[in-house]
């Protein structure tokens, strides 16, 4: 069963998910990087007819790769283990499990935006948020879960 937040303990929790999200975004950066430069010397390798690859480059990008890789499985499972859902991190997309009127619904934030005011349907996705509002406030409710 999902936990369910309410707009209160999301943004008690924002912060902290926000320093993780951040850290899951540089971490997928890097290891993009690192795996580039590892398809440039296989690459290189093969124009060269198999020559060697520079070993000490190789090991720093692995290395390099390995640690993103930890870096950013660690960032994701604290994020999912609160029973945040990460959708998008090109964009830097979460969504909070709440209940709207006794459905299940989503908080939904993206790096960027200066605090929790959306919400959508589980299946509206991004572009069918709508804002927060006195409604949704006196509406939604968290609990259950965990």
């Amino acid at each position: 069963m999902p936990r369910y937040f309410t707009l209160e303990e999301a943004q008690q929790l924002w912060p902290v998910v926000q320093q993780w999200l951040r850290g899951a975004v540089e971490a997928r950066r890097s290891l993009a990087e690192a795996d580039a430069g590892m398809m440039e010397l296989r690459r290189h390798v093969i124009a060269m007819g198999g020559v060697r690859p520079d070993r000490a480059r190789a090991l720093v990008l692995k290395a390099r790769r390995d640690s993103a890789a930890e870096e950013l499985n660690s960032s994701l499972d604290a994020i999912n283990g609160l029973g945040v859902q990460v959708k998008d991190l090109d964009s830097g997309l979460i969504d909070f499990p709440t209940l709207y009127r006794g459905r299940e619904v989503l908080l939904c934030f993206r790096l960027g935006e200066t605090g929790i005011a959306h919400w959508h349907e589980v299946d509206g996705g991004f572009r069918g948020r709508w804002p927060i509002d006195r409604d949704f406030i006196d509406h939604h409710e968290g609990g259950g879960g965990e």
